[in-house]
């Protein structure tokens, strides 16, 4: 079985996930996203989709955009960090 099947946002509206901005009627949406996002049993597996080959936009995973950016960022200046200790 595919995680998404299992996703509780495939009983959803897609465009709940897809807010139009980040600020005012687009933070409810997102909260409402997100909360739907917290009662998914496949909620990791979603964002680890969405940090690799995922869209950037909307929600997934329970993160937002910026917040998928920020995590994307810290890995690779953790595997940089990584590989540079390991090359010495």
């Amino acid at each position: 079985m595919n995680w998404r099947d299992a996703a509780a946002c495939s009983e959803e509206d897609p465009e709940l996930f897809f807010p139009i901005s980040g600020s005012g009627l687009g933070m409810v949406q997102i909260s409402e996203a997100k909360a739907v996002c917290g009662r998914c049993p496949v909620t990791s597996r979603c964002l680890e989709w969405a940090l690799g080959a995922g869209p950037m936009e909307g929600v997934w995973g329970g993160t937002t955009e910026s917040e998928r950016r920020a995590l994307r960022g810290r890995t690779t200046r953790e595997r940089l960090g990584e590989a540079g200790r390991t090359a010495v």
